[in-house]
């Protein structure tokens, strides 16, 4: 029984020593992405975002078609209100909705590019994830975006 103790006191120690240097941050929130094209075939998008991020940018860097839509390779950069900043490498699935010209459900994996953060952001790194609706023939959707990012 003591054995049993001083070794569930030893992993606890070891596991909360290999953490203490890890500090997470949940992020979550809303946007209303509005999409124009800079020059021709490239796509870009603007949002003002509630929650953890005041807005973002972001830029289509390769675009396939799919049998039920559309996949794409994003950049992104997020800012704070509090001058944090941040550059994600994302891939977006657009699944088309029934019935609707130009309309599709889309999901988006965000990957924090390691060194891309500052301010409020400094150091921070992994992955989050949104989803939401977006309607390319009036270039405009809503979005929810959420996860958590760590800094160590």
């Amino acid at each position: 029984m003591f054995k049993k103790l001083i070794t569930t006191a030893l992993l606890s120690a070891v596991m909360t020593t290999a953490y203490a240097n890890e500090s997470c941050m949940p992020i979550g929130g809303t946007g209303m992405p509005n999409f124009f094209s800079q020059q021709e075939g490239v796509i870009s998008a603007v949002a003002p975002l509630s929650g953890s991020f005041s807005a973002a940018t972001a830029r289509v860097i390769a675009e396939r078609q799919t049998e039920t839509g559309l996949e794409m390779d994003m950049q992104h950069f997020f800012m704070t209100d509090k001058g944090g900043f941040m550059n994600t490498h994302d891939l977006a699935i657009l699944t088309k909705v029934p019935g609707k010209k130009d309309r599709f459900m889309i999901e988006i994996t965000y990957h924090v590019q390691a060194g891309s953060t500052s301010g409020q952001l400094a150091d921070y790194t992994g992955t989050f994830n949104s989803y939401g609706l977006v309607d390319l023939e009036n270039n405009q959707g809503v979005i929810r975006y959420s996860g958590e990012i760590c800094q160590s």
